[in-house]
């Protein structure tokens, strides 16, 4: 193919029609002729890239807060309630401890469906900055705290702010990414969650309670500092009529040797369609290319909470010690947030390379394995015992499979579901979508976590990791069957293979 200018319509059309005399297999991408990023990227994708990797990881700075708070009950409780409390000055009980370290996901179910609202109304970055106030309120609580309700009360606040992360930075990161980096950026959340777990698991293990609180404080002051200097999402200026802003935003996002106006323009046409022709939320949430993003986010968080992923890091210090390891828990805890930094890491480099849907398959059917194994080795240690012949010879078996578990989960079931809701709806309904799927994501977090031992005493630890995999088998055909290929494509494209009709209004405004 010869290099070509996209402002040269008669060039553009005689592309369309060699691909349509390609064949009826080329009949469908054809209809919407060239790919977007040739469209929206005319001069072959060549803005920099350097500031929408400053602004994403800007972004996810609050993921990191997210990521301690998830963390921090790892360390904190088990010394509240093992008699090890030197900070505060009552007593901590196991119960207590629980709903301690539980209450965040309800805290984060609560705020998910009305800050898409918020973030719709207000924009993607004021709401961001807004939330660094529930963040330090709450920790100041925690830090402060003279009871255990003001401990519940203030994991509930922070559990607010860090769930409205998790909507909004997913959502702006895939709003100002070009097509090319988009799934790159979109990785970066889940890298910086486990980012600030891995902080607190090494952090919280070796300093006292309250240097440790005042650490997690000042993460989402930096937050805040950081983020206000970067641009507002594009697309939300746009629709809100923002244009000069618009303009500036992706200059400062793409650089002066983009061709700013090009994407501008496409991005002013979809939302002064948008405009003209007005649709119901209802009738916008009914379409059929909005109903299966729908179903495929909501499963992807129904999958990745059911995953057994809170099972094998529940059992992570007793399958060291299985295998002979001669570390403490705290170590133990530390090697695996360890081994999900790296594995996020990864993804995030090979994610636009090997693409979404073959790294959730590799991720599914891994962990389907690993899950298999686990629960062989668990269901003989309830059969014959840790001491009989059988177990010692395979002692090595629950480590391997942790790890692999581990390395799989952070490749694909970690990160990616959390970027789909971004990458699969239209601006109208993305906000909806992500906010509610992530209210499902935290109550079956809560559920999991808060019914996993009575599941473990009721049907036995093996049969529960069985449960597991066969959940996973489920999940991989799924992904097979119903879950497409994002890599590399554009907001048009993905409605297409997502079975809406092919337009081209791209070309027929040359003509």
């Amino acid at each position: 193919m010869q290099d070509k200018k996209p402002t040269e319509p008669a060039e553009n059309i005689s592309l369309l029609e060699k691909k349509r005399a390609e064949g009826p297999n080329a009949g469908r991408m054809a209809d919407i002729g060239v790919s977007q990023a040739e469209l929206v990227e005319p001069r072959g994708d060549n803005g920099r890239k350097l500031p929408q990797y400053i602004a994403a990881l800007s972004a996810t700075l609050g993921a990191l807060a997210a990521g301690s708070m998830l963390g921090w009950s790892s360390p904190v409780v088990f010394k509240l309630t093992e008699g090890n409390n030197t900070d505060y000055n009552f007593p901590v009980t196991v119960a207590q401890g629980d709903w301690i370290s539980s209450i965040i996901n309800l805290g984060a179910a609560a705020v998910c469906f009305p800050i898409g609202v918020i973030m719709d109304a207000i924009g993607r970055k004021k709401t961001m900055l807004c939330l660094v106030v529930p963040f330090t309120l709450g920790w100041l609580l925690i830090t402060f705290g003279t009871s255990v309700g003001m401990l519940i009360a203030g994991r509930f606040i922070i559990g607010v702010a860090g769930g409205a992360f998790c909507v909004t930075a997913p959502a702006y990161t895939s709003e100002i990414a070009q097509d090319s980096i988009r799934g790159t950026l979109g990785s970066y959340f889940q890298l910086m969650v486990t980012i600030g777990i891995l902080f607190s698991y090494v952090v919280g293990s070796y300093t006292s309670i309250f240097v440790f609180n005042i650490l997690c404080t000042l993460i989402p002051i930096l937050f805040g500092v950081i983020f206000f200097f970067m641009p507002e999402s594009p697309s939300y200026l746009v629709v809100k009529g923002q244009n000069d802003e618009a303009r500036e935003a992706l200059i400062r996002l793409r650089g002066n040797s983009y061709d700013v106006d090009y994407e501008l323009n496409n991005l002013k046409q979809k939302a002064e369609e948008a405009k003209n022709n007005p649709v119901s939320f209802l009738s916008a949430i009914t379409k059929k290319t909005a109903v299966k993003a729908l179903i495929i986010c909501y499963a992807l968080m129904v999958f990745q909470q059911l995953s057994g992923i809170n099972a094998v890091i529940f059992n992570s210090s007793s399958i060291f010690s299985d295998a002979g390891a001669a570390m403490d828990a705290a170590v133990s805890t530390i090697i695996i947030g360890v081994i999900q930094v790296v594995a996020t890491f990864v993804s995030s480099l090979v994610v636009d390379k090997l693409g979404r849907r073959i790294l959730l398959l590799l991720s599914a059917l891994v962990m389907c394995i690993c899950s298999t194994a686990l629960g062989v080795f668990f269901f003989l240690q309830d059969t014959h015992g840790e001491n009989s012949s059988i177990v010692q010879a395979i002692t090595w078996l629950p480590l391997v499979s942790l790890s692999l578990f581990i390395v799989a989960f952070s490749l694909g079931f970690g990160p990616i579901p959390w970027m789909m809701a971004g990458e699969l709806c239209l601006i109208d309904i993305k906000a909806f979508v992500g906010s509610t799927a992530g209210t499902l994501n935290w109550l079956l977090s809560f559920t999991v976590t808060s019914t996993f031992n009575s599941l473990n005493t009721a049907i036995g630890s093996g049969q529960v990791f069985w449960l597991f995999a066969g959940i996973m088998l489920l999940a991989f055909i799924f992904i097979f069957f119903i879950v497409p290929e994002t890599k590399g494509k554009s907001v048009d494209e993905i409605q297409i293979m997502l079975g809406g009709r092919p337009t081209e209004r791209q070309f027929e405004e040359k003509k």
